[in-house]
């Protein structure tokens, strides 16, 4: 953590348990960071939340971004695309190098046990990294391995202000069903096996999937296996690019015989043995050096990047 004192930083905040936790976390460290905070409007203290966290700003001499998101129809996934987007704005805009997110030990088991429940394999199950790189920032997970008994505990040492979401409450929510009956009653008897089990996960993760990616600045490309297995790497280095796959575009890159563009903004192609995912650029290309690109069986959704890159 210490390189991170001398780095732009931001907190996604919220002023519920664990991100309030972070934000005095990281006070103690000395880590520079501003704040940001999306306000929903589905709840009455949404409004207060969003005061607390301009007054621990101004208290703490920190700069705060506030976005008013409307949904018309609340959705997690919409809530989630509103809030990366718009942290993702600020980064750009004032050239922050890392976003500190406060997902902990309960939030993983309640992903991994949301996952098993419907079927998943090992990428899914294990998604979350305490260290992510993204296309233009980093995201940094503090209390990657901190239960959420601990972070209160923290909190009622340091005796400081904070919120609880009420929604959380609501077990028509499949994922507060999952936290309420299972979850959080586990970890509070196995935290300390779970994470053990977690650590087995990623480093069982990693064998199977990072060491198969080479890179070229912004192009990735890894040797062909089977759909399966193809689509879980595609979906890792999709991420890092900036885009969230859902399970509809997955398929459609299956389909393709992954060779396809997601959104406008990543191409995704392959030749007879290895399956390439870059930036898609569509730009007029030479002849000489497409084929050049032809010739090094690069296929065409890649070759603007090349080319633009000078690969």
């Amino acid at each position: 953590m210490e390189k991170l004192q001398n780095q732009n930083n931001l907190l996604a905040f919220s002023a519920g348990v664990d991100s309030t936790a972070l934000f005095f976390y990281l006070l103690e460290r000395n880590i520079p960071f501003d704040i940001a905070i999306v306000n929903y409007h589905t709840r009455v203290q949404s409004n207060e939340e969003v005061a607390y966290a301009k007054e621990l700003a101004k208290k703490y001499n920190k700069k705060i971004y506030v976005k008013d998101c409307f949904l018309e129809k609340f959705s997690e996934k919409e809530a989630r695309d509103c809030r990366y987007k718009f942290f993702e704005e600020i980064i750009k805009k004032h050239g922050y190098e890392n976003l500190f997110l406060a997902h902990q030990l309960n939030d993983r088991f309640e992903w991994f046990l949301m996952q098993f429940s419907k079927g998943a394999g090992l990428n899914e199950l294990v998604a979350m990294d305490e260290k992510e790189e993204r296309d233009f920032y980093k995201i940094y997970r503090p209390f990657y391995n901190i239960s959420r008994d601990e972070i209160l505990t923290y909190l009622n040492e340091l005796g400081v202000k904070y919120f609880y979401d009420e929604s959380n409450s609501n077990v028509k929510f499949k994922r507060n069903l999952i936290r309420h009956k299972f979850s959080n009653e586990f970890i509070s008897l196995f935290a300390n096996g779970v994470k053990k089990s977690f650590e087995y996960l990623q480093k069982d993760k990693k064998l199977l999937f990072d060491k198969r990616i080479n890179r070229q600045k912004k192009m990735y490309f890894f040797e062909k296996s089977n759909p399966q297995i193809d689509i879980r790497i595609a979906d890792k280095i999709i991420k890092k690019l900036g885009v969230l796959l859902t399970s509809k575009q997955r398929e459609e890159i299956k389909k393709t015989n992954f060779s396809c563009v997601i959104q406008g903004k990543i191409a995704i192609d392959s030749n007879e043995k290895h399956i390439y995912i870059s930036p898609y650029i569509k730009l007029p290309i030479p002849k000489k050096f497409k084929e050049k690109m032809r010739k090094g069986k690069i296929p065409p959704k890649i070759r603007g990047y090349f080319y633009k890159n000078l690969i």
